[in-house]
């Protein structure tokens, strides 16, 4: 039969971390978060690249329950991240639910019983209810790029970076210009004897406003935590205007374009290339960056951007349309995550054998980014449509955390069976989020934010306050409620 438990999490995330706590405060204990890693963490456990940080403020990037006045700087970097998140397993109690080095291959609703049976490397899991936690950001992409296994040096993705690859002196090719690479290039810079960007598209890049906490701070937010709390507001009201001039009113985002501007002509003298990193698309369109460190950093000495298209990696290099091979000794793909392939490889299986890979061939969809029609009982975490342009996806998991307790409780009443999202309830949200979002910057240009064929999967189109109040209590008026 397998282990039982009323509640499978999968994933010791931000998601998996905030929906256990969630339930442990309600009462509930029959839970467990099976995790594939030797620790919990997720993106922050993975991620170590150098200069691996936050760009969101950390007293907002946290649960908001759980403050931490400790916070050695306003923009956290991923071993204080990683460190608060196994503070927060130890103090909430969640060390006996986690179960490490198992790997969830699938899950099958059995409609008979009306409980998943999730698969693992390990053995099955019997469970009431399904959750995968498993996040957007969690698979590193590797690009379509012809010779990749021919490269004679040293290759890895940023998001698996191999620390016992001295850089000292090497010639150091990095493929990509996001997220990742904006934080890491800076700090490899120094070390490389020739570092070259291979760009294919220019980031708009913000002015990091970071600080390192003094200890009176520290002070001030143990002894008056309002004072903490009042940053967070801040933070979050400021996250609500970006949010609301990228997708409702671009006119507002114009000052914020002219920034990046002036950012360009401080740190950019060379007029050739700061004609390379200039932005042509709508701002907001694609991820915006911040940093202090990146711009300053392409234009030493030993840095070159290459904005050639790359054509072949060779045993000795990358070679560009224009025919040149750029020799290097070692290659760093900063290519990001395959963020629209929600659920990664998990084979799901409803109600009459039915498969969400197949339900989601043309993208994926769920009512409130958690429930899809024909799976009940499943309720994903940082799902489709509830990433943010701008503010803190930990806000946006809590409310999901919520959400999913509730039905939970709903579940635990003796004679109900199992929540089924009604399909025309689903269709309607799905088609109101999509009519939205095509009026959106997100639909200017290609991104990780949407499908190949144009969809917007990802993001919310919406203020985060929206989804706050349209998750705030579950109906189960929009559920198929079958009991036994």
């Amino acid at each position: 039969m397998g282990t039982t438990k009323s509640v499978v999490i999968v994933g010791s995330g931000f998601g998996g971390i905030g929906t256990a706590i969630e339930l442990k405060r309600a009462g509930f204990d029959d839970f467990v978060i099976l995790e594939r890693a030797a620790e919990v963490g997720g993106v922050w456990r993975e991620n170590t690249y150098p200069g691996a940080a936050c760009d969101i403020p950390s007293p907002l990037y946290s649960f908001s329950y759980e403050q931490n006045p400790h916070w050695p700087k306003r923009y956290s970097q991923q071993p204080d991240i990683h460190a608060y998140l196994k503070r927060v397993v130890e103090k909430y109690g969640l060390t006996p639910h986690l179960r490490f080095g198992v790997t969830v291959t699938g899950a099958t609703f059995d409609e008979r019983t009306a409980r998943w049976r999730v698969h693992t490397d390990t053995g099955d899991y019997d469970a009431r209810v399904f959750v995968p936690a498993v996040g957007q950001l969690s698979r590193p992409v590797w690009p379509d790029i012809p010779g990749q296994e021919s490269f004679e040096g040293t290759a890895f993705h940023s998001a698996r970076w191999d620390h016992g690859c001295d850089l000292t002196g090497k010639r150091v090719a990095v493929i990509g210009t996001g997220a990742s690479a904006i934080q890491f290039v800076p700090e490899i810079q120094p070390e490389a004897g020739k570092l070259t960007v291979f760009q294919r598209t220019p980031p708009y890049i913000m002015a990091k406003h970071d600080t390192r906490y003094r200890p009176w701070q520290h002070r001030l937010f143990r002894t008056l935590p309002p004072a903490q709390g009042f940053g967070r507001l801040r933070i979050w009201l400021l996250g609500e205007y970006a949010t609301y001039a990228l997708t409702r009113k671009p006119w507002l985002a114009k000052g914020f374009e002219l920034r990046t501007a002036q950012l360009r002509r401080r740190y950019v003298k060379d007029r050739a290339l700061r004609a390379k990193v200039e932005p042509r698309y709508q701002m907001g369109c694609k991820r915006i960056l911040f940093t202090n460190d990146y711009l300053p950093a392409l234009t030493k000495p030993n840095v070159t951007v290459e904005t050639e298209k790359i054509i072949e990696i060779t045993p000795r290099g990358v070679r560009t349309a224009d025919g040149t091979e750029h020799e290097a000794d070692v290659l760093i793909y900063g290519t990001g995550f395959a963020a629209t392939d929600f659920l990664g490889e998990l084979d799901v299986r409803g109600l009459g054998g039915r498969e969400l890979a197949a339900d989601w061939d043309k993208g994926a969809h769920a009512y409130l980014g958690m429930a899809v029609p024909g799976y009940p009982n499943l309720f994903c975490v940082y799902g489709p449509n509830t990433n943010l342009g701008t503010g803190s996806i930990v806000y946006m998991i809590e409310r999901q955390a919520r959400y999913i307790r509730q039905a939970v409780e709903a579940l635990s009443k003796p004679d109900v069976s199992y929540l089924d999202v009604h399909t025309e309830v689903a269709r309607r949200f799905d088609e109101e989020i999509q009519r939205r979002l095509a009026d959106t910057v997100w639909t200017t240009c290609s991104s990780w934010y949407r499908t190949d064929d144009g969809r917007v999967t990802t993001n919310w189109p919406g203020l985060v306050s929206e989804y706050h109040r349209r998750t705030r209590e579950l109906d189960l008026g929009d559920y198929r409620v079958v009991t036994s």
